[in-house]
């Protein structure tokens, strides 16, 4: 008898390419894997092609060349550079940063700017039509797009570049005498690779000197598409040292990255790498427990899914618990198990968002989607992100080396402790 499969947790950016039988509890076959990763790229490449099609009309009597104009950009920014990425996969070819900054950069950048432009340009031209207007319409709303789109791209450049070392505090209640004044610093969202800012990551690596702190947790993503980025990442990065050293989780990238090569990468570091599993450090004679979760994005064919109940299981009953998650969604089942503070990423929300009015682009798709939480005497904090997902943009918050001190007190919180 086939046992019933584990309850898997969904969030953003955890996309189902292989769904479990739920008649048997078995993962689909590789063959229907790849049917439905080409499923879900053909959609992708439908709807872009369809956004390219209403550019394309409403702005073909303006451009040199009409409607060839318009097909020569999409096989440009769109056809191209993505059949190139699938090929990196298929041809297991590793690119270097002139491919990430000439060739996917822009991918990016002009699909995000065509799903923008598209139904703002159907929209004029539909109500234009009315007046005999539509195509001037059509046209004048795709170029007052464009300029405001430029300028928001390079305003989220400017910000990508901002670094700032935030220093919270969380009072826990369950928080042992010993461990009152204990620091921590997280990273998140690192997504390096062969294109990121030297110069930045250097500038984090000092902030995370500057904190002198007593452990460090880097939690998940923290390479971008590839396992060889993890070289980039040890250059920049590798040398970090606190007394009671560096903890890593796997993310989302790090499933899609090719797991079983990149974790082997992962294990040369000077870093403990948790899956799902505890480590136990010495605080002046007493324990710690640092537990690390899988993704929600994994969970097959050796990939890291979560599993909470085998996380916990090594930590001994009233010992203090900081566990690791990448995803928040896996919060409420620490929460739940009495797991006094979570450290989380993932949203991605200091890219794009709006902290006074506590939204950002992860809010409709996940519930815990930014900032500070609290149930009961459980405490999550999840990261805005270290560096940049996709392209150099960032308007919201500011990369950030996030600084958490410990303390005991009376009601659980999180609190900002930079005079902000």
């Amino acid at each position: 008898m086939v046992p019933p499969a584990a309850p898997r947790f969904r969030g953003a950016g955890a996309v189902d390419f292989n769904p479990v039988s739920p008649e048997t509890g078995v993962a689909a076959p590789a063959r229907r894997r790849r049917r439905g990763v080409a499923v879900f790229v053909a959609r992708v490449l439908a709807i872009l092609t369809a956004c390219w099609l209403v550019v394309g009309a409403v702005a073909a009597p303006a451009l040199p060349g009409g409607g060839w104009f318009a097909l020569a950009a999409w096989l440009l920014f769109t056809a191209a550079p993505l059949g190139t990425f699938i090929l990196t996969r298929a041809r297991r070819w590793y690119p270097g940063s002139l491919v990430r900054v000439l060739v996917f950069r822009p991918l990016w950048y002009a699909q995000f700017s065509v799903l923008l432009l598209a139904p703002l340009a159907a929209v004029a031209a539909l109500a234009g039509a009315p007046f005999g207007a539509a195509g001037p319409a059509g046209r004048w709303a795709l170029a007052l797009g464009a300029a405001l789109l430029a300028a928001l791209w390079l305003a989220g450049y400017l910000g990508s570049r901002r670094l700032e070392t935030r220093r919270l505090v969380a009072v826990l209640p369950a928080l042992p005498a010993w461990l009152d004044g204990f620091t921590v610093a997280q990273l998140s969202d690192l997504h390096v690779g062969p294109h990121t800012s030297r110069r930045f990551l250097a500038r984090v690596a000092a902030a995370v000197n500057a904190a002198r702190p007593d452990l460090i947790a880097v939690t998940g993503d923290l390479v971008d598409d590839f396992p060889r980025d993890v070289d980039h990442y040890a250059a920049a990065l590798g040398a970090l040292r606190a007394p009671l050293g560096v903890f890593a989780i796997p993310g989302n990238h790090e499933v899609y990255s090719g797991w079983k090569e990149l974790r082997e990468r992962l294990e040369r570091l000077p870093l403990t790498l948790l899956v799902n599993r505890a480590a136990t450090v010495s605080v002046n004679g007493n324990a710690l427990a640092v537990v690390g979760t899988g993704d929600p994005a994994g969970g097959r064919d050796g990939d890291p899914g979560p599993d909470i109940a085998r996380a916990l299981a090594g930590v001994s009953d009233g010992r203090f618990v900081l566990a690791l998650a990448h995803n928040p969604a896996l919060w409420p089942a620490l929460a739940e198990r009495g797991v006094p503070l979570t450290l989380s990423g993932h949203t991605h929300w200091g890219q794009l968002g709006f902290p006074r009015r506590g939204w950002c682009l992860a809010s409709p798709f996940l519930e815990l989607a930014m900032g500070a939480h609290v149930r009961g005497a459980s405490a999550l904090y999840i990261h805005p992100g270290t560096n940049y997902w996709g392209i150099p943009f960032r308007l919201g918050h500011a990369a950030e080396v996030a600084v958490i001190t410990l303390r005991r007190g009376e009601k659980t919180a999180i609190r900002d402790a930079s005079g902000r």
